[in-house]
């Protein structure tokens, strides 16, 4: 999202569970791109409120996996916020080679790259650095779960 949209809609990665880095293959196939992941933090829900993050805050919730649409729908129950499910390819078992694993990263990273901008719209170039488009030009944004991405 910062990549096509830069800093024009706060963006946050949360998940069910955290890790402390991100996975190496995900970080091999967004170099590929131009997106830099290697001091990037995923966080859990419950880090992101004890850091201050309220979801009330939050317009969207895009959840990779089915674990993380049912935790994020449990936990906007109470507040007016849209949880959208994407499902995407989870790469993290399939392929034996690193040429393998690389594709199936690759075909999920794809995956998620088409739906932003299925959902959001094209970056408007004309706006900034980094594509920034303007807060009209995208309906909402919000945290997002992924899959070791």
């Amino acid at each position: 999202m910062k990549e096509f949209f830069g800093r024009e809609s706060y963006v946050q990665s949360a998940g069910v569970h955290s890790e402390m880095e991100v996975d190496g293959f995900s970080v091999a196939v967004c170099r590929e791109i131009g997106v830099e992941l290697e001091r990037h933090r995923s966080r859990s829900f419950d880090e992101m409120q004890q850091w201050g993050d309220d979801l009330s805050g939050f317009e969207l919730i895009v959840a990779l996996s089915p674990a993380s649409q049912r935790l994020a729908l449990e936990m906007t129950r109470y507040c007016h916020l849209e949880v959208e499910y994407w499902p995407v390819l989870d790469p993290t078992g399939l392929g034996t080679r690193r040429d393998e694993k690389l594709d199936a990263y690759r075909q999920t990273r794809d995956q998620i790259r088409e739906r932003i901008l299925t959902r959001f719209g094209p970056p408007d170039r004309a706006a900034g650095p980094a594509g920034a488009a303007k807060p009209s030009a995208r309906p909402g944004a919000g945290a997002k779960d992924r899959p070791g991405q």
